[in-house]
């Protein structure tokens, strides 16, 4: 069953939730999460305690996508194009597990900065 989630990241917060899968619903026991914001392109990025193999990963997302990045225990937020994107597409640095989706305007995430503190928790 889906786990509706609030993420803030500095002043900004989005809605979203976190699917069936094995690792969204180890992240989702694992909660409330708090870290420090990581930022590649368009990507928010952090290492979380929770280690779970590649389920289904992906080399591309979608806008708003949630995803587990197994070789840094990572949860990424993508709200548009990574360093290794091309064309249209959003490319991880190396395959994910999306692991859920935000919704709303995403790209309100642009006014994070690296170094500001993230927050994860259910609602």
């Amino acid at each position: 069953m889906p786990t509706a989630i609030k993420i803030t990241a500095g002043e900004v917060t989005v809605e979203g939730e976190l699917n069936d899968t094995s690792c969204a619903q180890m992240i989702a026991k694992a909660l409330p999460i708090e870290a420090e914001a990581n930022t590649w392109g368009e990507e928010i990025y952090f290492s979380v305690d929770v280690h779970c193999p590649a389920e289904k990963a992906q080399a591309t997302v979608e806008l708003g996508d949630l995803g587990y990045w197994p070789p840094g225990s990572a949860f990424c937020m993508f709200f548009g194009q990574t360093p290794m994107s091309t064309a249209e597409e959003i490319r991880p640095a190396s395959p994910v597990t999306v692991i859920g989706k935000m919704h709303g305007d995403v790209t309100v995430l642009r006014q994070v900065s690296a170094g500001a503190p993230v927050a994860i928790e259910k609602t």
